[in-house]
């Protein structure tokens, strides 16, 4: 396949992370609350694939065609990405108060600040379709898509639905309708598919910077669970007696997830 025909496919994989996210919304078209309890769970499962997607499937990658201070180089570039977007967030108030008194123009900013927060995802899948079209993969449609690329696009996927809940929660407050509701969380998510076919193109181009590359999105998603991921599923569990609990099920239910998803692929996780 051309190059053209790969940055259509690496496009619709960061497409599809994207419209996961409008499905955050969807149980709003049905019930008006969600349980802190599942909540939790939802936040556990995220954090628990994506830990174990990047330390099991990045990682490595990154070592096989690296260097151990290539890794780490890339693991800290990562993690800087986050910080400077999370200190770009913090610079915002966001509370449920600012969604209520938004005009049109601050509701347009506030999205635009959610989306620095899905870049680093973006950045990840693309990496993880570095090695598309190589000598191995799994066949699609004449493609030979690498494991390691459609498990990094299940478990975003999977991570964006907990965060479409997050988002559409203050949408809702604001009383803003569910089709808008539903466009806005699908819209925060924007910048993945974006971000995916940039860092597919640096790193086709630069095949030196897979290695990196590979590390790059592991330290992005590991300092993103540890710094956000912990931090949102201890807010939404503070009406439980234990927030611990379900979260530590839907962490080992994440690995299971992917431990599976590897056997399956013939992925070494």
């Amino acid at each position: 396949m051309g190059m053209v025909e790969n940055l259509i496919l690496v496009f619709v994989a960061g497409l599809i992370t994207d419209f996961a996210t409008g499905l955050g919304a969807i149980p709003f078209f049905f019930k008006k609350k969600f349980s802190d309890y599942w909540l939790v769970i939802l936040w556990g499962l995220a954090s628990g694939i994506m830990v174990s997607a990047s330390i099991f499937g990045l990682v490595p990658e990154a070592l096989a065609a690296g260097t151990w201070w290539g890794l780490l180089i890339g693991l800290f570039a990562g993690v800087l990405l986050v910080i400077g977007g999370s200190k770009f967030m913090d610079s915002y108030d966001l509370d449920p108060g600012t969604f209520e008194e938004a005009t049109f123009k601050k509701m347009i900013l506030i999205l635009g600040i959610l989306t620095v927060h899905s870049f680093p995802e973006g950045v990840a899948i693309g990496v993880s379709f570095a090695e598309l079209g190589f000598d191995s993969g799994v066949p699609f449609m004449g493609f030979l898509i690498p494991p390691l690329a459609i498990i990094m696009t299940i478990s975003i996927s999977i991570h964006n639905i907990p965060e479409g809940v997050a988002i559409s929660i203050p949408f809702k407050a604001m009383g803003m309708s569910r089709w808008k509701m539903l466009g806005a969380t699908i819209f925060s998510s924007l910048p993945q598919p974006i971000g995916a076919v940039v860092a597919f193109l640096f790193v086709r181009q630069a095949k030196a910077f897979i290695p990196f590359g590979f590390a790059f999105a592991a330290g992005a998603m590991i300092y993103l669970v540890l710094t956000e991921f912990v931090e949102e599923a201890r807010e939404e569990g503070e009406s439980l007696k234990d927030w611990r609990t379900p979260f530590a099920i839907g962490t080992i239910a994440g690995f299971a997830v992917m431990i599976s998803f590897g056997f399956f692929l013939g992925y070494e996780i």
